[in-house]
């Protein structure tokens, strides 16, 4: 994967993945979220095709950040429901790549 689509994604998924409120279907929001950044991407002229070479099926990696974004999630809350304090400082996510590299995305 080019420079520019590793740094594409990794700020996409960054600023568009977050919890999706619980009646919505992970599924189904990754769905969303991979048509979106695909239009996006394109529009930065960055090709889909550079971004799934290098981390397979765009929805099945958003799904998986969905799952990951909503343990987070859960993990923060205290007993009451409430959102406990966290760090303020948050990182860019990360996936493994198919030729098995740590990409941050």
């Amino acid at each position: 994967m080019s420079d520019s689509a590793i740094e594409f994604l990794q700020d996409w998924i960054h600023e568009n993945v977050h919890v999706p409120p619980p009646p919505i279907r992970l599924e189904r929001e990754a769905e969303i979220l991979a048509r979106e950044c695909e239009e996006e991407a394109a529009d930065a002229g960055v090709p889909i095709e550079d971004i799934e070479e290098e981390v397979g099926d765009l929805k099945d990696l958003l799904v998986a950040k969905l799952e990951d974004a909503a343990e987070d999630e859960a993990r923060h809350l205290n007993g009451d429901g409430q959102r406990a304090s966290i760090p303020a400082a948050e990182q860019k996510p990360s996936v493994q790549s198919r030729s098995g590299a740590a990409v941050r995305v």
